[in-house]
Protein backbone atom coordinates (compact mmCIF):
# COMPACT_ATOMS: atom_id res chain seq x y z
CA UNK A 1 0.00 0.00 0.00
CA UNK A 2 1.53 3.59 -0.88
CA UNK A 3 1.54 6.14 1.47
CA UNK A 4 -1.21 8.29 -0.19
CA UNK A 5 -3.40 4.96 -0.19
CA UNK A 6 -2.69 4.29 3.30
CA UNK A 7 -3.53 8.14 4.65
CA UNK A 8 -6.52 8.40 2.65
CA UNK A 9 -7.39 5.38 4.98
CA UNK A 10 -6.40 6.78 8.00
CA UNK A 11 -7.56 10.42 7.14
CA UNK A 12 -11.26 9.02 6.52
CA UNK A 13 -11.61 5.77 9.23
CA UNK A 14 -10.53 9.07 12.05
CA UNK A 15 -12.75 11.75 10.53
CA UNK A 16 -9.71 13.56 10.36
CA UNK A 17 -11.64 16.65 8.19
CA UNK A 18 -14.22 17.21 11.02
CA UNK A 19 -12.13 18.35 13.46
CA UNK A 20 -9.82 21.06 10.80
CA UNK A 21 -11.49 23.82 12.57
CA UNK A 22 -11.16 22.93 16.07
CA UNK A 23 -8.27 20.93 16.54
CA UNK A 24 -4.51 23.16 15.85
CA UNK A 25 -2.48 20.01 15.79
CA UNK A 26 -2.04 19.33 12.20
CA UNK A 27 -4.09 16.45 11.93
CA UNK A 28 -2.80 13.74 8.84
CA UNK A 29 0.38 13.53 7.29
CA UNK A 30 2.86 15.47 9.13
CA UNK A 31 6.41 14.42 7.39
CA UNK A 32 6.09 12.46 3.57
CA UNK A 33 8.63 10.58 2.47
CA UNK A 34 9.36 8.61 -0.69
CA UNK A 35 7.03 7.15 -3.14
CA UNK A 36 7.56 3.70 -1.63
CA UNK A 37 4.96 0.89 -0.41
CA UNK A 38 4.25 1.04 3.45
CA UNK A 39 4.31 -2.23 5.22
CA UNK A 40 5.13 -2.08 8.10
CA UNK A 41 3.62 0.77 10.65
CA UNK A 42 5.24 1.93 14.30
CA UNK A 43 2.93 3.72 16.88
CA UNK A 44 3.66 5.97 19.63
CA UNK A 45 1.92 8.42 22.20
CA UNK A 46 4.20 11.20 21.34
CA UNK A 47 6.45 12.20 18.41
CA UNK A 48 9.44 13.10 19.81
CA UNK A 49 13.18 11.72 19.46
CA UNK A 50 13.11 9.12 21.34
CA UNK A 51 10.06 7.61 18.89
CA UNK A 52 11.52 8.71 16.08
CA UNK A 53 14.77 7.01 16.62
CA UNK A 54 12.38 3.76 17.77
CA UNK A 55 10.68 3.60 14.36
CA UNK A 56 13.60 4.14 12.03
CA UNK A 57 15.86 1.54 14.20
CA UNK A 58 12.80 -1.12 13.48
CA UNK A 59 12.90 0.02 9.92
CA UNK A 60 8.90 1.39 10.07
CA UNK A 61 7.83 2.88 6.61
CA UNK A 62 5.21 5.39 8.90
CA UNK A 63 5.08 6.30 12.66
CA UNK A 64 1.27 7.04 13.80
CA UNK A 65 1.59 8.99 16.75
CA UNK A 66 -1.39 10.76 18.93
CA UNK A 67 0.50 14.07 19.59
CA UNK A 68 2.41 15.42 16.48
CA UNK A 69 4.92 18.21 15.88
CA UNK A 70 2.96 20.51 15.31
CA UNK A 71 0.67 22.65 17.51
CA UNK A 72 -0.87 25.53 15.57
CA UNK A 73 2.32 27.54 15.16
CA UNK A 74 5.03 27.61 12.36
CA UNK A 75 8.20 25.45 14.19
CA UNK A 76 11.79 26.76 12.44
CA UNK A 77 13.68 23.88 11.08
CA UNK A 78 16.57 23.98 13.72
CA UNK A 79 17.64 22.90 16.96
CA UNK A 80 15.57 19.80 18.07
CA UNK A 81 13.06 20.26 15.70
CA UNK A 82 15.72 19.96 12.82
CA UNK A 83 17.37 16.77 14.73
CA UNK A 84 13.67 15.07 14.78
CA UNK A 85 12.70 16.09 11.23
CA UNK A 86 16.05 15.10 9.66
CA UNK A 87 16.08 11.72 11.38
CA UNK A 88 12.45 10.82 9.80
CA UNK A 89 14.03 12.06 6.54
CA UNK A 90 17.25 9.97 7.00
CA UNK A 91 15.11 6.89 7.64
CA UNK A 92 12.62 7.35 5.14
CA UNK A 93 9.65 7.05 7.76
CA UNK A 94 6.66 9.14 7.51
CA UNK A 95 4.78 10.89 10.21
CA UNK A 96 1.26 10.57 10.83
CA UNK A 97 -0.62 12.16 13.90
CA UNK A 98 -4.62 11.99 15.32
CA UNK A 99 -4.86 13.92 18.13
CA UNK A 100 -8.77 15.07 18.82
CA UNK A 101 -9.63 12.73 15.87
CA UNK A 102 -7.82 9.72 18.04
CA UNK A 103 -9.50 10.83 21.54
CA UNK A 104 -13.24 11.45 20.26
CA UNK A 105 -13.25 8.25 18.17
CA UNK A 106 -16.61 6.22 18.99
CA UNK A 107 -14.50 2.86 18.71
CA UNK A 108 -10.76 3.71 18.31
CA UNK A 109 -10.22 6.17 20.43
CA UNK A 110 -8.96 6.79 23.46
CA UNK A 111 -12.12 6.75 25.59
CA UNK A 112 -13.87 4.83 23.55
CA UNK A 113 -11.45 2.21 24.35
CA UNK A 114 -11.61 2.53 28.18
CA UNK A 115 -15.45 1.86 27.88
CA UNK A 116 -15.16 -1.12 26.66
CA UNK A 117 -12.34 -2.88 28.74
CA UNK A 118 -14.65 -1.66 31.59
CA UNK A 119 -17.95 -3.14 30.04
CA UNK A 120 -19.38 0.29 30.27
CA UNK A 121 -23.31 -0.24 28.87
CA UNK A 122 -25.37 2.26 27.60
CA UNK A 123 -22.46 4.40 26.55
CA UNK A 124 -23.29 8.38 25.75
CA UNK A 125 -21.04 10.89 24.47
CA UNK A 126 -19.54 12.83 27.77
CA UNK A 127 -17.81 16.15 27.66
CA UNK A 128 -17.32 18.48 24.38
CA UNK A 129 -14.10 20.94 23.12
CA UNK A 130 -15.69 23.70 20.89
CA UNK A 131 -19.01 21.48 19.97
CA UNK A 132 -16.87 17.88 19.40
CA UNK A 133 -18.26 15.69 21.83
CA UNK A 134 -14.55 13.72 22.98
CA UNK A 135 -15.17 12.05 25.77
CA UNK A 136 -17.89 9.21 27.11
CA UNK A 137 -20.14 8.08 29.77
CA UNK A 138 -21.72 4.63 30.52
CA UNK A 139 -22.97 2.36 33.47
CA UNK A 140 -20.77 -1.00 34.97
CA UNK A 141 -23.37 -4.01 34.87
CA UNK A 142 -22.66 -3.96 38.41
CA UNK A 143 -21.29 -1.44 41.20
CA UNK A 144 -17.74 -2.25 41.62
CA UNK A 145 -15.16 -1.09 43.68
CA UNK A 146 -12.32 1.51 43.06
CA UNK A 147 -9.65 -1.04 43.67
CA UNK A 148 -11.30 -3.48 40.75
CA UNK A 149 -11.34 -0.54 38.28
CA UNK A 150 -7.77 0.11 38.07
CA UNK A 151 -6.60 -3.43 37.57
CA UNK A 152 -8.97 -3.79 34.54
CA UNK A 153 -7.31 -0.78 32.95
CA UNK A 154 -4.13 -2.47 34.10
CA UNK A 155 -2.80 0.41 35.87
CA UNK A 156 -0.07 0.01 38.45
CA UNK A 157 -0.26 3.03 40.16
CA UNK A 158 -2.37 6.04 39.83
CA UNK A 159 -1.11 9.77 39.75
CA UNK A 160 -3.80 10.66 41.76
CA UNK A 161 -7.03 9.11 43.23
CA UNK A 162 -9.61 10.76 45.17
CA UNK A 163 -12.13 8.58 47.13
CA UNK A 164 -14.80 10.89 47.85
CA UNK A 165 -17.48 9.54 46.61
CA UNK A 166 -19.12 6.48 47.16
CA UNK A 167 -16.91 3.30 47.55
CA UNK A 168 -19.11 1.23 44.76
CA UNK A 169 -19.35 3.12 41.68
CA UNK A 170 -21.54 2.06 38.70
CA UNK A 171 -21.56 5.48 36.60
CA UNK A 172 -18.72 6.47 34.67
CA UNK A 173 -17.13 9.76 32.98
CA UNK A 174 -13.87 9.39 30.77
CA UNK A 175 -12.14 11.84 29.06
CA UNK A 176 -8.08 10.99 28.40
CA UNK A 177 -5.36 13.33 28.85
CA UNK A 178 -5.32 16.53 30.88
CA UNK A 179 -9.08 17.15 31.56
CA UNK A 180 -9.33 17.69 34.90
CA UNK A 181 -10.66 20.78 34.74
CA UNK A 182 -13.36 19.28 32.97
CA UNK A 183 -14.82 17.57 36.43
CA UNK A 184 -17.80 20.24 36.15
CA UNK A 185 -19.72 18.07 34.05
CA UNK A 186 -19.10 14.91 35.50
CA UNK A 187 -20.74 16.44 39.22
CA UNK A 188 -23.53 18.08 36.48
CA UNK A 189 -24.38 14.52 35.22
CA UNK A 190 -24.26 12.93 39.12
CA UNK A 191 -21.36 10.50 37.78
CA UNK A 192 -19.86 8.40 40.28
CA UNK A 193 -16.56 7.91 39.14
CA UNK A 194 -14.75 10.55 36.72
CA UNK A 195 -11.41 8.92 35.17
CA UNK A 196 -8.97 11.40 33.08
CA UNK A 197 -5.03 11.24 32.64
CA UNK A 198 -3.38 14.27 34.66
CA UNK A 199 -3.82 15.26 38.04
CA UNK A 200 -5.08 18.75 39.12
CA UNK A 201 -4.96 20.62 42.27
CA UNK A 202 -8.07 22.63 42.11
CA UNK A 203 -10.29 19.64 41.35
CA UNK A 204 -9.54 18.24 45.01
CA UNK A 205 -12.05 20.22 46.99
CA UNK A 206 -14.70 20.99 44.16
CA UNK A 207 -14.23 17.07 44.07
CA UNK A 208 -14.63 16.59 47.65
CA UNK A 209 -17.52 18.91 47.98
CA UNK A 210 -19.74 17.18 45.10
CA UNK A 211 -18.81 14.02 46.44
CA UNK A 212 -17.25 12.23 43.07
CA UNK A 213 -14.45 9.97 43.45
CA UNK A 214 -11.54 10.75 40.51
CA UNK A 215 -9.38 8.44 38.77
CA UNK A 216 -6.02 10.45 37.19
CA UNK A 217 -4.34 7.60 35.40
CA UNK A 218 -1.42 9.70 33.53
CA UNK A 219 -1.81 10.98 30.43
CA UNK A 220 0.65 8.92 28.69
CA UNK A 221 -1.36 5.91 29.91
CA UNK A 222 -5.13 7.01 28.72
CA UNK A 223 -3.73 7.92 25.50
CA UNK A 224 -1.88 4.50 24.59
CA UNK A 225 -5.50 2.68 24.04
CA UNK A 226 -6.21 4.43 21.21
CA UNK A 227 -3.00 4.23 19.79
CA UNK A 228 -3.15 0.53 20.39
CA UNK A 229 -6.22 0.46 18.79
CA UNK A 230 -5.37 1.63 15.27
CA UNK A 231 -2.70 -0.37 15.22
CA UNK A 232 -4.93 -3.67 15.64
CA UNK A 233 -7.38 -2.06 13.04
CA UNK A 234 -3.92 -1.50 10.57
CA UNK A 235 -3.39 -5.14 11.00
CA UNK A 236 -6.37 -6.32 10.49
CA UNK A 237 -7.77 -4.83 8.10
CA UNK A 238 -5.20 -4.00 5.88
CA UNK A 239 -2.49 -6.98 6.83
CA UNK A 240 0.46 -4.14 7.92
CA UNK A 241 3.10 -5.37 10.54
CA UNK A 242 2.15 -2.85 13.48
CA UNK A 243 4.61 -2.64 16.39
CA UNK A 244 3.57 -0.11 19.28
CA UNK A 245 6.39 1.63 20.68
CA UNK A 246 6.29 2.58 24.11
CA UNK A 247 7.98 5.19 26.29
CA UNK A 248 6.31 6.25 29.14
CA UNK A 249 7.05 9.35 30.82
CA UNK A 250 5.04 8.47 33.98
CA UNK A 251 2.95 11.40 33.75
Amino acid sequence: MKLSQLCSVLDTELRIAEYQDIDLSLNGLQVSSSDKQIRKVGLAVDACQASFDQAVKQECDLLFVHHGLFWGRPLAISGTHYQRIKRLLDGDCALYAAHLPLDAHPELGNNAQIARLLGLEALEAFDSYKGKAIGFKGQLPKPEAIDEIILRLGSARPLERLDFGSQQVRSIGIVSGAAADDLDQAIDENLDLYITGEASHITYHQALEAHINILCLGHYFTETFGVRAVGRMLGEKLGLECIFIDLPTGL
